[in-house]
């Protein structure tokens, strides 16, 4: 029986703790069929020194976005999910507020994944094109 809405989300944000998620305070709000959606606080932590969202902290939150989908829609009893690669193209900066990453699949294969994440701001303005490819593997016996 499929896990409801509330129960992925809830599952997912329970995974976080002591975790990098955590620390960075990246919160999953949304799911869907073929999309996962985590958002992020703007705030002096993710902060460059002049003030602006750093872009290793948009990567962070881009790459647990994407490998949170992975892991989603894998069967975890069999294989587990790492991220291999992730490119980020930052087109717009942002001093304050939340950013969410839409992660959304290009590809859904047996063993390697690719997603499409986009981060936006709290007026949907593009901050952010990420790609992350994961691979799936079998856990041993």
């Amino acid at each position: 029986m499929p896990l409801s809405k509330e129960n992925v989300i809830a599952q997912a944000n329970a995974a976080c703790k002591n975790t990098l998620m955590e620390t960075l305070e990246i919160e999953v709000v949304d799911y869907g069929d073929d999309f996962l959606v985590a958002r992020m606080p703007v705030n002096s932590r993710v902060h460059q020194p002049d003030g602006v969202l750093h872009g290793g902290a948009t990567a962070a939150l881009a790459e647990s976005v994407g490998s949170f989908a992975s892991h989603i829609f894998i069967d975890t009893e069999k294989f587990f999910v790492r991220g291999i690669e992730i490119s980020a193209n930052h087109l717009k900066s942002i001093r304050e507020g939340f950013v969410y990453a839409k992660a959304t699949f290009v590809h859904k294969g047996r063993t390697t994944q690719l997603l499409d994440i986009k981060v936006t701001d709290e007026d949907n303005n593009l901050i952010s094109v990420c790609k992350l490819s994961t691979i799936s593997l079998p856990k041993q016996g």
